[in-house]
């Protein structure tokens, strides 16, 4: 599914949903407020940036994904830049042989901008970076250098650290109705 960088997310317009990843029981969602802007939603038949990112930036944005899921859908997403499919053998979520990141995703991250934008990448954005070469935009670059994925979070809202959560959100558990 591709995205031009930069401009505005229309992939799933029902809220942003972030899932408790502490216990992976718990969630919030709502309808935010911020803009949201697309990054590093890219297809083959496409072209993107690529070029050398940062060791600094790399190992941020790969912590941001270990710490937060946006949006988690029932199914896989597989890379189609990657040369062939997984067999049904390997597990999803393991790299392939001599890549870093899993090549295959089911959610998305949000990284704080600039005041009242965020930007919205699907989970492989790591395997895009790490094993394709993928340069996103500078300010998706700053933007995810200044967010701290392990800082403290909202008493309302543990294990969800994101700094725009409505204030009327509601945490509920999965097995609420």
């Amino acid at each position: 599914m591709f995205y031009e960088d930069l401009s505005p997310y229309t992939y799933w317009d029902e809220g942003d949903e972030f899932s408790d990843l502490t216990d992976g029981t718990r969630f919030v969602s709502f309808q935010p407020t911020y803009v949201r802007l697309n990054i590093g939603w890219l297809a083959a038949g496409h072209g993107w940036m690529n070029g050398p990112a940062s060791e600094d930036f790399t190992d941020k944005l790969l912590a941001i994904l270990d710490a937060q899921q946006v949006n988690a859908m029932v199914g896989l997403h597989e890379c189609d830049l990657c040369p062939a499919s997984l067999p049904d053998s390997h597990p999803w979520y393991t790299p392939r042989p001599g890549h870093l990141r899993a090549s295959a995703g089911t959610g998305e991250i949000r990284v704080p901008g600039t005041l009242g934008t965020a930007f919205a990448a699907p989970h492989l954005i790591g395997h895009y970076v790490a094993d394709h070469g993928y340069l996103p935009p500078q300010p998706f670059i700053d933007a995810v250098l200044a967010f701290d994925p392990y800082g403290p979070w909202a008493a309302r809202f543990p294990g969800i650290r994101f700094p725009w959560i409505p204030d009327d959100a509601v945490l509920r558990h999965v097995d609420d109705e």
